[in-house]
């Protein structure tokens, strides 16, 4: 039998190090993330369960218990759910296996000074809490597929033991886990302590919790309670215990579809976007259960990857409770209640967005990017699911506007939804075009976000208006009188527009002239598929730094700056269309070409 003592990884040592010594006030959670270490252990072995019925020889009756020794000073919790081997022990005690481990160990520190912030179920890392209330744990556990018993224990020093045992009679499967309690946590033995602290994080466990004969929760799943039934604080408390997250939800959608297709849905929108939630490492989809047995974590097909920030719990009858994971792929009762919860949240978010902006907006701010990808996704097949959910700061009081109210207040003889794109709204409001707009009462989108114009192009139009940028070069907002002598104005100048055509050369593919710039002596826009905004973005992606907008340099005929460039010798004028155009590109977001050299040239106009 082995037996051997090992030091902890390094990032576990300096976690440990912190609960050891920790000063953290919110302590009293510890016991939920034993508990819901319990239930995940018994959820694992009902679900290998379904396909080897040998692993049950030991018994199916299922629980949790809890027992106090004031004399010794130690508290217990036990299961008989899966348990360990000895590797497995190795493998899941011996490291944090999680990519955000120093993430946590920085927020542990921060939280540390702050009793409000409830962070340890964030990571993952549930079982170390148990370090802020014991100087030393004992864990004993017992695997079906083994007939040795495991002996774990650590004093939170760095390192810890680990031996095979014979198999002790009061532990045929599952996990013992012992606290040794610290002097300034012995109240945690008190009976009406560990009774209430039950009620309040693990109440709705799906497994009875016993302490000796009194069962603590109320044990039916909570999902499946009358929602009148159920306070806000317990659908919190069983998100936070479900979910590992350290604060309540920003809201949640629970419901029951009953007929030719019956399910049972606890749907969830955490409060703020999770450290993993754009990297590869997240993984998308709800728990789904069947007939309250455990079948699957991560059900990627019963939520679409636009609404994959949401979490939450499906349990069907429908479905057989020996079914495989590749049969699930395949289920067509899967396929039908996945469409159904599309439509169920979709629906539910749209009456969010008439009842309750603000939440709505917090949501939008969190988690838009993902329903916006959405609009993108597929060449824009989900576009039409989507378009409703989409809300844009817009000139109209500076507030989020959805599409729909956008093209209710339009004028009556305007044609196109307007947008202008940047990364700053003020600076966007500071556009000299922006000026010239809000003269003539016409609102126009902030597009601030870099996806925001890809999402407008992927959607084309709404309510059959299409969407125009300001800066587009075929965008017009002049009268035919107007355009008129614009023309005219372009005739007599043409040999001017051709000269600085070949100053700039290939920066540009055309100049033009354009009286709706305001107090702007110049202007950049761009004409073709690729907008000013779009070449920002693409330039960051690596491959796509050959991707140019075609720019377009607007002058101003009404601004002083043109008389001066109409009548300034070859030299001056050289160095007035440089200076005019790194100064456009910079109001559009561009680096300038070279500071030193613009700052010269800056300085020699000035003091002629």
């Amino acid at each position: 039998m082995r037996k051997q003592t090992e030091n902890f990884q390094a990032e576990t040592k300096e976690l440990l190090n912190l609960m050891v010594n920790s000063i953290y006030t919110n302590k009293e959670i510890f016991l939920r993330e034993l508990v819901s270490n319990a239930s995940d252990a018994i959820d694992k072995l009902r679900f290998r369960a379904l396909t080897d019925t040998e692993l049950l020889k030991d018994g199916s009756d299922f629980k949790i218990t809890i027992a106090t020794d004031k004399e010794n000073k130690t508290l217990t919790i036990c299961d008989n759910g899966i348990g360990m081997t000895f590797d497995e022990v190795n493998e899941n005690i011996g490291t944090i296996a999680k990519s955000g481990s120093k993430a946590f160990i920085e927020k542990f520190k921060e939280a540390k000074e702050n009793s409000e912030i409830d962070i340890i179920g964030q990571f993952g890392v549930g079982f170390y809490s148990a370090f802020m209330v014991a100087d030393k744990i004992t864990l004993l556990t017992k695997s079906p597929l083994s007939e040795l018993t495991v002996l774990w224990s650590s004093n939170g020093d760095g390192s810890y033991n680990i031996e095979e045992t014979e198999n002790s009679d009061d532990l045929k499967r599952g996990t013992k886990i012992i606290l040794h309690m610290k002097e300034d946590a012995l109240d945690f033995l008190e009976d009406y302590k560990i009774s209430s602290l039950i009620k309040k994080h693990s109440n709705s466990i799906k497994y009875p919790i016993f302490m000796g004969e009194k069962k603590l929760n109320d044990e039916k799943p909570l999902w499946k309670m009358d929602k009148k039934d159920i306070t806000e604080e317990q659908y919190n408390e069983f998100y936070k215990h479900t979910f590992y997250d350290f604060e309540d939800p920003l809201l949640h959608f629970h419901f029951k579809v009953q007929g030719s297709l019956e399910y049972t849905a606890l749907i969830y929108v955490p409060k703020r976007t999770p450290m993993d939630f754009y990297s590869r490492d997240y993984k998308r989809g709800l728990q789904l259960y069947s007939k309250n047995v455990f079948i699957m974590d991560k059900a990627e097909k019963l939520i679409p990857e636009y609404f994959s920030f949401m979490k939450g719990i499906v349990d069907t009858d429908n479905l057989s409770l020996n079914i495989s994971r590749e049969i699930l792929q395949q289920n067509d009762e899967l396929e039908k209640i996945s469409k159904n919860i599309e439509k169920k949240i979709t629906t539910e978010l749209q009456k969010l967005i008439k009842e309750d902006r603000e939440k709505y907006i917090t949501l939008w701010e969190a988690f838009g990017r993902s329903i916006k990808f959405g609009v993108q996704d597929m060449y824009g097949i989900y576009k039409g699911k989507l378009k409703d959910l989409l809300i844009f700061k817009s000139s109209f009081e500076d507030k989020y506007v959805t599409l729909k109210e956008y093209v209710e207040r339009m004028k009556e003889d305007q044609k196109e939804i307007l947008y202008v794109s940047g990364e700053n709204i003020e600076v966007l409001k500071s556009l000299p075009k922006m000026k010239v707009l809000k003269d003539k009462g016409l609102e126009v989108l902030y597009l601030t976000d870099r996806i925001d114009e890809f999402t407008i192009k992927a959607l084309m139009e709404y309510d059959e208006k299409q969407f125009k940028s300001i800066n587009a070069s075929d965008f017009e907002l002049d009268d035919e009188k107007t355009k008129e002598e614009k023309e005219n104005l372009a005739k007599e100048n043409k040999p001017l527009l051709e000269r600085i055509k070949n100053l700039l050369g290939e920066k540009i593919a055309e100049v033009k002239l354009n009286n709706g710039l305001g107090s702007g002596a110049a202007g950049l826009s761009a004409k073709g598929e690729i907008s000013l905004e779009m070449e920002r973005t693409l330039s960051e992606i690596p491959g796509n730094e050959n991707i140019k907008a075609e720019k377009i340099l607007e002058l101003n005929p009404n601004h002083p700056m043109f008389e001066k460039i109409k009548n300034s010798d070859d030299e001056t004028l050289k160095d007035l269309i440089y200076i005019l155009y790194n100064q456009s590109l910079m109001i559009e977001g561009f680096p300038m070409e070279n500071p030193v050299e613009f700052a010269d040239k800056v300085n020699k106009i000035l003091s002629k």
